[in-house]
């Protein structure tokens, strides 16, 4: 039986039961509503994830990518952007008591978080990968060759980082430092063998640490992730994050801040 072979009782019936449903829609007010009206987007940043997002403590100033990619969303919205910081280990209860709108810098994909809210289009691929000492990286090829008593493998608290290690090794010391921004120096001075982290990230530091830090493949990163914008739920927020990440991606403004950052 085709639609329009109903009986005429269930079509009117139909048409009610939308015409009901439609004013009570019309009437709920979106995130995204809320954002115009506000004036602002809150965005959540860890502030210790180069070169996604740096808090710079002393002038209490965010700089970064992800940074960077905020300020153009907020544009394209047409309100302020406020940075809300947070941490690793803290920004899943943040999330879930509201204290911003999206979490940005350098935030990955997982099922525990979409359980929460709504993940943005991705705009990154990659995956985990060890960054150690220049000397050492042919010692550190696969997690077998990691996961041996004796290595110190160094993680920051409460991410993807730290849950990828204790998955996957055993035998090794893993260690927790808790200051991100300076979990490589424990690796270029000698206290630490490696790290394990996203390609990206391994990449960066290496480009600040020449000769001394060395990114293990990261071109065949362990494991496969992707990175996005972390949304509280809410269909017309998240399409709108889409259709600009769309946009800035054809007309190469996503291009021209990625260059800036990682090239």
């Amino acid at each position: 039986m085709g639609f329009f072979d109903r009986p005429l009782s269930v079509l009117t019936g139909l048409v009610l039961v939308c015409s009901l449903a439609a004013p009570a829609a019309a009437d709920q007010a979106s995130r995204l509503d809320e954002i115009v009206q506000r004036g602002s987007l809150r965005v959540g940043m860890t502030g210790d994830y180069k070169p996604f997002t740096y808090l710079d403590k002393a002038t209490a100033k965010f700089s970064g990518f992800d940074v960077d990619m905020a300020e153009s969303l907020g544009k394209a919205l047409g309100v302020k952007v406020e940075f809300v910081p947070t941490s690793w280990p803290q920004l899943m209860k943040d999330f879930e008591a509201d204290k911003f709108d999206v979490a940005m810098g350098g935030v990955s994909i997982t099922l525990d978080r979409q359980k929460k809210g709504y993940f943005s289009t991705p705009i990154m691929r990659e995956g985990k990968t060890p960054i150690t000492r220049c000397s050492d990286t042919s010692k550190y090829q696969t997690l077998a060759d990691i996961d041996k008593p004796g290595t110190r493998v160094v993680v920051n608290p409460g991410g993807t980082n730290e849950r990828f290690a204790r998955a996957n090794i055993k035998a090794a010391d893993v260690r927790v430092h808790p200051d991100n921004t300076t979990i490589f120096e424990e690796i270029a001075k000698g206290d630490a063998d490696l790290m394990m982290t996203d390609a990206s990230e391994t990449r960066y530091q290496q480009k600040l640490h020449p000769g001394v830090l060395c990114a293990v493949h990261p071109e065949k990163p362990f494991d496969f992730s992707e990175k996005a914008y972390w949304l509280q739920r809410d269909v017309a927020l998240k399409a709108f994050v889409d259709q600009w990440l769309h946009i800035s991606t054809e007309n190469g403004s996503y291009q021209a801040i990625y260059k800036a950052w990682f090239d």
